[in-house]
This record gives C-alpha cells, sequence and structure tokens, in this order.
C-alpha cells in the first residue's frame, strides 16, 4: 500500500471500522461504472457515517459514487474520476411507521421489495415498479426518479416523499421536508434532490406518503394491428371515466420477450396494450365492462388474464432493462419523454429509422404519460453507426417538445456522445447547482448533463 493510499483507507475506517472498508481488487471489481474500477469499497451503517465519509472523500479529492445494488448505474457518462464506491446496503431500518396516517420514514438502502412486503402486513404499499424491480433501493428509485407503469395512476416518486435527510460533500446532513402530508415550509429541496442522480448529495432516509393495496386488481390485453389502432384505444381509455391503475404498449417482440418463461408464454405477431384495473370486485366488473366497450368501438378485442400469471408478465415489464441487458449486453436502450399525444407517431419514425439500419427493436411504451423505451440491437457482426440513429431520434423528440437520453449502450459509445444529449439553456444554472452542493467535484464528476 502505498504512503498516498495509506491516510485515505485510515481515514475512511476511522468513520466506518476497519471491516466496512474493502479494497480487495475482485471486490472492488463488482463496482465498477464503465470500466473504471474503484479503489475503495465503504459501508456506512448511518447517516452520520455517510457525511463523514464524504468529507474525508473530500478533504483528499477523491471521486466518490454512491451505490446499492446497481441497477441504474449504468445511467450517466463515464466518471471523469472514481475512487470510492459508497455501498449504502448496510442502512435498511424503518424508522417511523404511521400506518393510520399513511407515512413511513425509512433508510435509502432499503429494497423495494423488502419495503412492499413489511407494508404487506397493513394491507399498505408504495405504488412503484421502477426498472430493477424489487431489487432497486430505495436511494436509487428516488436520486434517478425511477417510476415503472404504475406511474399513471400514482406519479413518479416526486409525487410521494414527503421530506428527505441528504449528507452532502461538507460532511453536513440537512434535512428537507418532513414526515407529515401537510408540509410546505422551505425551499422544496426534495424536488431538487429527487432525479439528481447522486451528483448534489446523498440521500439517505426518506419520508414517504403510502397508499391501500386494491382489494383486487385484474389485468387486461389487447392485440392491436397497428400504431394508428393503439392511438385510438389510448385517447378513448384516458377520456373514459376508466381509471387504469397502469397500461403499457408493447411491439410483438417485446410482448413476445416479456411473456417468456412465464406462465403466459406464447409467440404473438402483434403488438399488445396491457392494462390494469384495481379496486372492488364490484369496480372490477364495472371496468372490465367499461373497457370492453371501449375496445369495441375501436375494433379490439381484450381479454383477461389470471392475475397471478399477469403478475409475473408485469414485472419483466417494468424490470425489461435488467433481463433484456443480460441477454443482449451490446443492446441499446433509449427513453424517450414525449407530450403523450406523440407516442404513437414517435414509435412509428422509431421503427422506420431502426428498420432503416437493420435493426432489430422491442419498445416498451407507457404511452398514457409520454414515456418510451427502445431496445435496439444488431447481429454480431454488423458495425452499427449508433451516433447518427441516436442524433436522428433525439431531433424528432425535441421536434414536439420531448427528450431522449441513451439509458444503457457500450462503454465504448459514452465516449463519443453525451447520454443525456445537449445541455441546453439552463447548463449554467446546473454549473452553479452543482458548484454549491458539492465544490470540490467528490460525486460522481462527469457523469450528468453537460459531464458535471
Amino acid at each position: 500500500m502505498t504512503t498516498a493510499v495509506q491516510p485515505a483507507q485510515a481515514g475512511f475506517a476511522a468513520v466506518v471500522g476497519d471491516s466496512r472498508v474493502i479494497s480487495g481488487a475482485a471486490e472492488c471489481a463488482a463496482y465498477a461504472v464503465d470500466g473504471e474500477v474503484p479503489n475503495w469499497v465503504v459501508y456506512p451503517s448511518s447517516a452520520e457515517q455517510v457525511a463523514g465519509v464524504l468529507s474525508h472523500a473530500a478533504e483528499l479529492g477523491l471521486a466518490v459514487v454512491p451505490f446499492r445494488n446497481g441497477s441504474k448505474i449504468s445511467i450517466g457518462n463515464p466518471p471523469r474520476r472514481f475512487d470510492v464506491a459508497l455501498s449504502l446496503k448496510e442502512m435498511n431500518h424503518v424508522w417511523h411507521y404511521e400506518p393510520d396516517d399513511l407515512t413511513i420514514t425509512i433508510e435509502a438502502g432499503m429494497k423495494l421489495g423488502d419495503l412492499q412486503h413489511f407494508l404487506a402486513r397493513r394491507r399498505l404499499w408504495l405504488p412503484l415498479d421502477p426498472p430493477g424491480g424489487p431489487r432497486a433501493s430505495l436511494g436509487g428509485i428516488l436520486a434517478t426518479n425511477s417510476a415503472g407503469p404504475l406511474r399513471l395512476q400514482y406519479g413518479s416518486p416526486r409525487d410521494m416523499v414527503l421530506g428527505m435527510k441528504i449528507a452532502t460533500t461538507e460532511g453536513k446532513l440537512i434535512k428537507a421536508g418532513g414526515r407529515v402530508v401537510k408540509n410546505v415550509a422551505g425551499y422544496d429541496l426534495v424536488k431538487l434532490l429527487i432525479g439528481s442522480y447522486g451528483t448534489l448529495g446523498v440521500i439517505v432516509e426518506a419520508s414517504l406518503k403510502l397508499f391501500p393495496l386494491p382489494a383486487e386488481r385484474a389485468t387486461f390485453v389487447a392485440s392491436v394491428r397497428g400504431l394508428d389502432s393503439a392511438r385510438e384505444l389510448r385517447r378513448k381509455i384516458l377520456n373514459s371515466p376508466l381509471q387504469p391503475l397502469r397500461m403499457a404498449l408493447l411491439d410483438a417482440t417485446a410482448a413476445g420477450l416479456s411473456r417468456a418463461g412465464t406462465p403466459l408464454d406464447t409467440q404473438t405477431r402483434e403488438s399488445e396494450l396491457w392494462l390494469e384495473t384495481g379496486g372492488t370486485p364490484r369496480v372490477i366488473e364495472r371496468s372490465e365492462r367499461e373497457l370492453e366497450a371501449l375496445a369495441r368501438d375501436a375494433g379490439v378485442e381484450p381479454r383477461r388474464l389470471d392475475s397471478h400469471d399477469a403478475e409475473f408478465v408485469w414485472e419483466r415489464i417494468s424490470d425489461f432493462r435488467t433481463w433484456m441487458v443480460a441477454s443482449r449486453p451490446a443492446v441499446l436502450i433509449l427513453k424517450a419523454a414525449l407530450p403523450p399525444a406523440a407516442s404513437e407517431d414517435f414509435l412509428s419514425c422509431a421503427r422506420e429509422e431502426a428498420g432503416k439500419a437493420g435493426l432489430f427493436t422491442a419498445s416498451f411504451g407507457q404511452t398514457a404519460v409520454g414515456i418510451i423505451y427502445l431496445c435496439l440491437w444488431a447481429d454480431r457482426e454488423t458495425v452499427t453507426p449508433w451516433a447518427p440513429l441516436i442524433s436522428d431520434l433525439r431531433q424528432k423528440a425535441q421536434s414536439v417538445n420531448g427528450a431522449l437520453i441513451v439509458e444503457q449502450c457500450p462503454s465504448e459509445l459514452k465516449s463519443t456522445l453525451d447520454v443525456w444529449g445537449p445541455a441546453g439553456d439552463d447548463l449554467e444554472l446546473m454549473r452553479q447547482l452543482k458548484l454549491a452542493w458539492d465544490p470540490k467535484q467528490v460525486l460522481s464528476p462527469g457523469r450528468f448533463l453537460g459531464r458535471l
């Protein structure tokens, strides 16, 4: 161990203990980000220890990337520097729980699946189905504002957070918001930190708004022959009294892949619209009648699926990125955020452009809220000019006041482009925020928009 490394490791050990500072090559390699391997993995067990680790790293000019399970760590530009992986896996406690008030305060390292299991004892849940699924941590979900199809009914994580505790690189712990729904004092730092991808501060604790579990849930699927039919059905549903919990439009490839290995495994040649409703049996029956009437007008016939079997597919739809990357490591995954009315036209354009490039595609569309995920891949022998395709699709999204980011791609491609796209007029404001919160560029340097 060099003399330069000794004070750093000793300082981290003084904060968290010797056993919670790992420097072995194999252990550190498991925390690599875009091929960059940290020198240390540090496991704090409290908010105070997180603040202490950040302060020590800042003193020595070391770069820190917050971690839990790494389910979203591929999102972002390559780090300019990466010295310390800050793992929050030990921080998974429930601090306050008021089921009658529908609130809970928990540490950021808790997995979503563990939280849902805990809440289900009182017929409650946090209605999020983000990429990463049950393995995703609360901190990762909030840092990326990650949501799945349930966003249609319940909103995004920003809509569920009442308050947070954040550790800064100055070694401070800042509280924002509170533990009650009626909390309006001060600046809305909560919304600033949610979706900042761990570049301003480390979320160590959050107070959340909970919801009662629906008495029952029912899933329906309808095969749609084209995007015009899908658009018409979406419009009819959103303009009706029907209030689905979630909807997803899958092209034929995505539908077949999502069904694979589940009780509903079957091949399909058409796109599918998946829809889930919830409520009492009477509400479910009324929703089924309404959906059948709407679908009939659109020339579509929905089928009700076994709820238990359908849940397997919903999990794969929400967490498509995990299994898609596992089976196709070189896959390119794009996320477009659009006005909902532009969703189907964008999908049509994307399919056309991908076809011209000779690419395979699978699309997962939350068209009711304007979120489109595109998975693109080529034959092994094919050299694909990804950059022009990304540029064309980004321009298409921007032409309708939308945006497009690269969520997953080979590391070598990241050196040729900013995965977030053009920074725009807000870059200077974001640079000032970064300077105010992280003046020494400790947290995830280079990973965010404009390589901040």
